[in-house]
């Protein structure tokens, strides 16, 4: 529907997760019956979860424990790990930081150039301990290690960045943007690509050969995009409007795309309704930040927030809540539901009378307004449960 702005303005009316609400169905299951395991190219995973390529989420170290749970890590390959042979004492450092320079002093670590040697070193430690490998490059550093992450034996590449598009336009001559599909093609590797928050965007970059688009342009707990840039859309929107790309794309080709929500995450209720509005997984940075065994101690940081000229991010602390184990899969020991976010996700699925997460995707959600707050007085005056 579209809303006018004001006279020569409209635009349409975007929701994000706390704007919906899931619909429960004529039937009910028992959460064991419940699959909620995702396969994408020749891939299985028992959770839909691409760990966020943050520093302070993911780690070689803890990239292994989340295929150990079932999910999946992302290493980001131009963060610390590729710069710095031991990056342990510059994440404690940090984590120490005031906030008033914060900014700074991590614009000055992350100048540090990548050493080319430590690409290959961290895929490997990742690939020793047996878990599907992950890694991601922003676009302009893909062909400079294409050959590094093939020899590597990567199995899964992420191209990301803030926004993503299929086609780039530059008048420097100088300058030779990646070209997605004709990489896609030449390289066997399978490609995850975004982020992206339209429906003409994920067309464009599903048609680019990748087996997944990141769906996602400024949600996320650590980012300042939407506020240094005003660009973004409401998550619960970008989702439908992306699953919306991907039924045109497989009617077109047969190809299935997966469509991944990324960001905007921070309870078991967000995973599942990102799932309801079309996700095939999620990627999440966040939650994931709060458990023991992050890298970043209990703080967490973007891609963009160590920009050298625009930073687009923020250092935020999000505390220590529980370990991998216990965000993931639980036992949950908090009311709020930012512990055991899969063991919601499939009870979410059980009460609403779905068994796989496609059938989850025709859930009906409705928009609700109220659905924060409605009831909620005493949790919200006493800052417990839906309140805090």
């Amino acid at each position: 529907m579209e809303v006018e702005i004001g006279i020569g303005k409209s635009g349409r009316r975007a929701y994000g997760f706390d704007d919906i609400a899931i619909v429960p169905s004529r039937r009910t299951r028992d959460p064991e019956d419940v699959d909620i395991s995702w396969d994408i190219d020749a891939f299985h995973f028992e959770l839909p979860l691409i760990a966020s390529a943050m520093d302070g989420v993911v780690s070689p170290k803890t990239a292994i424990e989340m295929g150990r749970l079932g999910g999946l890590g992302c290493l980001n390959l131009e963060g610390l790990w590729t710069r710095y042979e031991d990056p342990e004492p510059l994440l404690e450092e940090i984590s120490t930081l005031d906030t008033e320079k914060a900014t700074r002093r991590m614009q000055e670590i992350y100048n540090e150039p990548m050493k080319d040697e430590l690409v290959g070193v961290r895929i490997q430690e990742m690939r020793d301990a047996g878990i599907t490998t992950c890694a991601s490059l922003t676009p302009q550093r893909v062909e400079k290690y294409a050959k590094a992450l093939l020899d590597a034996e990567l199995d899964l590449l992420v191209i990301q960045g803030t926004v993503v598009s299929a086609e780039h336009v530059s008048k420097d001559e100088s300058r030779q943007p990646l070209n997605l599909k004709k990489f896609i093609r030449e390289y066997e590797i399978p490609v995850i690509v975004g982020g992206c928050a339209s429906y003409s965007t994920a067309l464009h970059l599903m048609r680019t050969g990748a087996v997944g688009i990141l769906v996602g342009v400024g949600p996320g707990h650590a980012c300042t995009s939407r506020g240094v840039l005003g660009i973004g859309v409401p998550q619960a929107t970008a989702i439908a409007d992306a699953a919306g790309a991907r039924i045109r794309h497989l009617d077109e080709t047969g190809v299935y795309v997966h469509v991944i929500a990324d960001g905007g995450m921070r309870t078991g209720g967000d995973v599942a309704k990102a799932i309801a509005c079309g996700a095939d997984a999620v990627m999440i940075g966040s939650p994931l930040a709060g458990a023991y065994e992050a890298p970043g101690r209990g703080y967490h940081w973007g891609m963009a927030t160590f920009h050298p000229t625009l930073p687009r991010g923020a250092r935020v602390h999000s505390g220590k809540r529980g370990s991998l184990e216990e965000i993931l899969v639980g036992p949950a020991h908090e009311n709020d539901g930012t512990l055991n976010l899969f063991g919601a996700l499939r009870t979410s699925m059980a009460t609403t009378g779905y068994e796989t997460l496609k059938e989850f995707q025709k859930a009906e959600v409705m928009v609700a307004p109220s659905l924060q707050t409605e009831g909620k007085a005493l949790q919200r005056s006493q800052g417990v449960g839906m309140g805090r």
